[in-house]
C-alpha cells in the first residue's frame, strides 16, 4: 500500500535531518563522519557536554519517541537511565557501538512511522503530554538539526583550543 502524502513527507523530513542531504547543512549523521572518540569525548568546559553524549542522547529521544508512538514499556533504552548518559572515556568499538546505537533507533523510528496510518498523526501520542504523533516525528527531525549544529560548534571550538 503507498504511504500517504503526511506520512511521506514526514520521513523525508526525518532522513533529511538525519542522514539526506539537504540545503541547511550537514545533517546529524554527516556531523559524525570522522569523528574519532577522543573528539567525541572532548568537552569545552567541565559540565558541559561532549559529542558522545549528545549522540546517545539523540538515539535516545528517537527511542522515546517510537516507544510513545507504539505504546511500548518504558526503560526498554539500552543504556540505563534518561535523557544524558555520561561519557568520561571509550575507544573505538564503544563509539561505533553508541553511533550504531543511534542509526538503529532512527531506523526503528522510520519503520514505525512507515507503519503509521495517517489518520493517527493528529491523534495525541499515548502517554503524558498532549503533544500529536505529527508533532513528535517532526520534532524529532528538528531534535537532530538542533545538536547537528551543537556537535559543528564542538568540532570547532576543539580546532581552537
Amino acid at each position: 500500500m503507498p504511504l500517504s502524502r503526511d506520512i511521506q513527507a514526514l520521513i523525508h523530513g526525518l532522513e533529511e535531518a538525519f542522514r539526506r542531504r539537504s540545503w541547511h547543512g550537514t545533517n546529524l549523521l554527516g556531523t559524525l563522519r570522522g569523528v574519532d572518540p577522543s573528539e567525541a569525548l572532548w568537552r569545552p568546559q567541565p559540565q558541559r557536554h561532549n559529542i558522545w553524549e549528545l549522540v546517545t542522547h539523540a538515539a535516545y529521544w528517537k527511542y522515546a519517541v517510537t516507544r510513545r508512538l507504539t505504546g511500548g514499556p518504558r526503560g526498554s533504552f539500552p543504556i540505563a537511565g534518561s535523557n544524558f548518559f555520561p561519557r568520561e572515556h571509550g575507544n573505538a568499538a564503544d563509539w561505533k557501538h553508541d553511533v550504531g546505537l543511534l542509526k538503529a533507533c532512527h531506523t526503528k523510528l522510520l519503520e514505525v512511522v512507515r507503519a503509521m496510518p495517517s489518520s493517527r498523526l493528529s491523534k495525541a501520542a499515548p502517554g503524558p503530554g498532549k503533544w500529536t504523533a505529527e508533532e513528535m516525528i517532526r520534532g524529532v527531525a528538528v531534535h537532530d538539526l538542533y545538536h547537528a549544529g551543537q556537535i559543528q560548534l564542538l568540532k570547532r571550538l576543539r580546532e581552537g583550543s
